[in-house]
């Protein structure tokens, strides 16, 4: 029996990279995968590779930053499977490199409404069906910016330090309510995304300056969030787990 055998699971951001990776392998753990983006053919693309394993998966579109969306989302899921018991708060954004002083408001705008907000929606709405089912794991993603400084991501890397601290704070409000809540923080991971912000030569860059002189691939950070979201998980509740080929422990300059 797979390790999310019977589970209903929300996977946001589901049409590429991580999301599309954790998707699959809730899939052949057994999930039913609510798969949720924007995108319609990335979303039915990421469908269509799970019904291949064979498992089962519905699109739902959604964009994360809009109320009536992830309302949406949530009451089709329990409208199709009966039930929520795993979120996975996936959907992300970051833009160009740029300073405090010199970033807009409508950056600012673009990237919080997706990055904290929309997180912030998804477990507004998704907490009531999970106590309605008698508890559930949510699973948020944010990323090593959240605890490093790095020049130019001040905006991206605050998004991703709140939605950290929020987490911690709904998993102190409901881990009597059989709800827990963890955070998994991917670092350096070859994802369209992260492709599409860096270089060529910048890649190279933070390729040697990691200790594993590699990029991680995201169907390692799906196993972390395969864990999270398990029942294998099930005394760890506010917490923080790092997938990033240990570039956190590393000392600068060495």
């Amino acid at each position: 029996m797979g390790r999310l055998e019977g589970r209903i699971a929300i996977i946001t951001g589901a049409g590429s990279g991580i999301g599309r990776s954790s998707s699959i392998l809730f899939a052949k753990e057994g999930a039913k995968v609510v798969v949720a983006c924007r995108s319609a053919e990335a979303g039915e693309e990421t469908v269509r590779m799970i019904k291949g394993i064979p498992g089962q998966a519905t699109y739902i579109k959604t964009d994360v930053s809009k109320t009536d969306d992830v309302k949406e989302l949530i009451r089709k899921t329990v409208k199709t499977y009966g039930k929520l018991n795993i979120l996975v708060n996936n959907a992300g954004i970051a833009r160009e490199e740029v300073s405090i002083v010199d970033c807009t408001e409508d950056i600012f705008n673009e990237i919080v409404v997706v990055n904290f907000r929309g997180v912030w929606l998804g477990m507004k709405y998704a907490i009531p069906e999970m106590l309605r089912a008698g508890g559930g794991s949510i699973v948020n993603i944010t990323s090593t910016c959240a605890v490093e400084g790095i020049r130019g991501m001040g905006i991206y890397s605050g998004s991703k330090g709140a939605v950290t601290s929020l987490s911690r704070v709904a998993a102190i409000e409901y881990a009597d309510k059989n709800i827990r809540v963890n955070c998994v923080l991917p670092g350096n991971i070859a994802t369209p995304m992260f492709i599409s912000h860096w270089s060529p030569n910048g890649i190279e860059r933070i390729k040697n300056i990691s200790p594993t002189k590699r990029l991680g691939q995201p169907e390692e950070v799906a196993q972390a969030i395969l864990f999270a979201a398990s029942d294998e998980s099930s005394w760890m509740t506010g917490q923080v787990v790092f997938a990033e080929g240990g570039i956190t422990a590393l000392q600068p300059g060495f």
